[in-house]
């Protein structure tokens, strides 16, 4: 992709109103425009990450059987009164409206009971089941406050599974082949080193629940951590988790956190409201037995920005960088000119990611807008290398420069 043909451009500022450093640095590299407080729009590069986010998910939740699906966000008030959950003192931020025939209808902040009320169809026996579905779907929640730039917005995208199991017995492995799939998840996305599985309350379905926490100074949430036996609960369930871990607070260290994801047991609670029954091996009508597992999307950019930034910029990882190389042209020379086209046009042909900085404006501009826009490396032709047939390389994250052939070039680039 060539700067000079994308229409964003970068910005000195944010918008005043702008608090969260995610979401400032994102408006000003061009990633996102900001609608309103909690609700953003993502510009091409912003939706390269989202889409590389979103596959490094994809596959995994592919890798246990799970598969993709997508839902309405429109939702009916039949299904969610089921559970009780169409109750605006039970559920406080939900978004309602009304058909032209004047039927009430919600906008999707979770889509569990519809889930559950589709799954009614094609799951009659044991021998239907197990089975997994996700969707990449677009919630919508009227947070009282959005002040996390896009950690926390009134509109998100998230990965939501689902999975239904003949046996509390099966869900259970299936829960754990879960959190497996999710620590492999946050691996691939540069945060699994500060990424806990922490214990959690399970509301009125379980003691506990799981959440995936991320050590970061912007959160909104506090952990405890045992790091030598790899435990971590969330304050609000502290005392009877330590009780139930056997350890004591003198062991843990409180930090602050972000939550990048949860996983759910609900064992036959909502089924048996919802009536998802099955018939089982001894021809005997039962209820499944229903797991939940949620990934923020959006969240996660956001986390990862607030993370991996530095004073200058975005450093984006390897794996979800909307491009490899921030290739920069300096200087006038048709030589420099006719180099950084050839090489432009060899990085794409061999499948290598190129954001190429054609524009006709100073070196300063070039360099400072790479490190803000954060593509791991940075690679530049000027009229002093050209002579010599080398270019600069630098890497964002530490900042080492090297001067290389093409040949060595390649080499680094893999």
């Amino acid at each position: 992709m060539r700067l000079s043909e994308l229409f964003t451009k970068t910005v000195r500022n944010a918008p005043a109103d702008e608090v969260s450093k995610n979401a400032q640095l994102l408006i000003r590299a061009g990633f996102v425009y900001k609608e309103m407080a909690g609700v953003y729009a993502y510009l091409p590069l912003g939706l390269r990450v989202i889409d590389k986010i979103k596959q490094i998910v994809r596959e995994e939740m592919n890798a246990i059987n799970s598969q993709e699906i997508i839902m309405t966000s429109l939702q009916r008030k039949e299904i969610w009164e089921q559970t009780g959950r169409w109750d605006d003192e039970l559920v406080d931020i939900w978004f309602k409206t009304q058909l032209k025939d004047e039927t009430e209808i919600g906008l999707g902040w979770s889509h569990e009971e519809p889930i559950v009320e589709m799954l009614k169809q094609y799951v009659q026996s044991y021998k239907d089941l197990p089975v997994s579905v996700y969707q990449f779907q677009t919630k919508l929640r009227n947070e009282l406050r959005a002040k996390s730039g896009i950690m926390r917005g009134r509109e998100f995208v998230m990965k939501d599974m689902y999975s239904l199991h003949s046996s509390a017995e099966d869900l259970d492995s299936y829960y754990n082949q879960a959190i497996e799939a999710y620590k492999r998840v946050f691996n691939r996305l540069g945060i699994g080193d500060d990424t806990y599985v922490t214990f959690a309350s399970g509301g009125a379905f379980t003691k506990f629940s799981h959440e995936f926490q991320t050590i970061c100074d912007a959160g909104e949430d506090v952990i405890y951590l045992h790091r030598g036996r790899n435990i971590a609960i969330n304050e609000e369930v502290l005392d009877d988790a330590m009780a139930e871990m056997g350890v004591t607070r003198d062991e843990l260290e409180e930090v602050k956190t972000a939550e990048v994801g949860n996983i759910f047991n609900f064992g036959t609670d909502k089924t048996d409201t919802m009536g998802l029954k099955f018939t089982d091996s001894e021809g005997k009508q039962v209820s499944a037995y229903l797991g939940s597992y949620g990934i923020g999307i959006t969240r996660v950019m956001g986390v990862v920005v607030e993370k991996l930034s530095d004073d200058k910029g975005i450093v984006w990882p390897d794996s979800i960088a909307p491009a490899k190389v921030f290739l920069v042209q300096l200087g006038e020379n048709e030589a420099v000119k006719n180099h950084a086209e050839a090489l432009y046009k060899l990085l794409s042909d061999k499948g290598i990611e190129v954001l190429y900085d054609d524009r006709d404006l100073r070196a300063g501009q070039k360099f400072a807008d790479a490190e803000l826009m954060g593509m791991p490396y940075r690679v530049t032709i000027s009229d002093r290398l050209e002579a010599d047939g080398k270019v600069e390389f630098s890497v964002r994250k530490t900042g080492v420069t090297e001067v290389l052939t093409q040949d060595e070039l390649l080499a680094k680039l893999g």
